[in-house]
């Protein structure tokens, strides 16, 4: 006869097998290694619970090493960092970077770099790439890209002055964000746009359903 566990619900009391028991507590949780803003919402607006806890990791790219390569092995990492801590949970890492000709942009440094990022990505198209990885029990790990490509239209200097004065491009990569005061300069988008944003929805969703966490619907 199978274990059974005893449950008391309000005024009712009823007997339980051990194996149905555990698998009502064993709610999956998702698990965001990031502390980015922008990730969050794009996982709320998509109705999916989650918890944070960021991974902080050197972010410091390796001699050769492609922009794509860089993204998904920092993606890796940052999930791999938390998934160690909570190996019963999915963990999702993430990184975004911005490319122009082979030249990967991340967070500027100061307001001198957030105008040289905005200088360079002024009347050309650019490349965005997040890079996530799921890692689900026990240690599956899934590790993708999604690229966007994004045209700006011509910049003033006074305009990049400006939107660096207001402080919004020094925690993005390519020092803007395109659902804020950049959306303006936007004059085409080929791809996802909350890739963009930070965050691949239809790629993240699918991984999630491929792992088991969401119900296929």
């Amino acid at each position: 006869m199978p274990d059974v566990v005893l449950l008391n619900v309000g005024v009712f009391t009823y007997l339980e097998t051990e194996a149905q028991f555990l698998r009502m507590l064993a709610t999956p949780k998702l698990i965001l290694a990031s502390a980015s803003p922008r990730r969050q919402e794009l996982l709320r607006e998509a109705g999916i619970d989650f918890e944070v806890h960021p991974a902080h990791i050197p972010e410091v790219r390796k001699p050769q090493e492609g922009p794509s390569d860089y993204a998904l092995r920092l993606a890796q990492e940052k999930a791999l960092k938390i998934a160690e801590l909570f190996p019963q949970a999915w963990v999702l890492g993430a990184d975004t970077i911005v490319v122009v000709d082979e030249q990967v942009l991340e967070k500027p440094q100061d307001h001198a770099d957030a105008a040289r990022m905005l200088r360079m990505l002024s009347g050309r198209p650019h490349q965005v790439t997040t890079a996530v990885s799921l890692i689900a029990p026990p240690m599956r790990i899934d590790t993708r890209a999604c690229t966007t490509q994004v045209y700006f239209r011509q910049l003033e200097e006074k305009e990049i002055q400006e939107y660096i004065a207001g402080r919004e491009p020094m925690d993005k990569a390519g020092a803007y964000a395109i659902q804020g005061g950049a959306a303006r300069w936007v004059i085409r988008l080929e791809g996802d746009y909350s890739n963009v944003v930070g965050l691949p929805l239809p790629l993240v969703t699918g991984m999630l359903r491929a792992s088991g966490f969401l119900h296929r619907s």
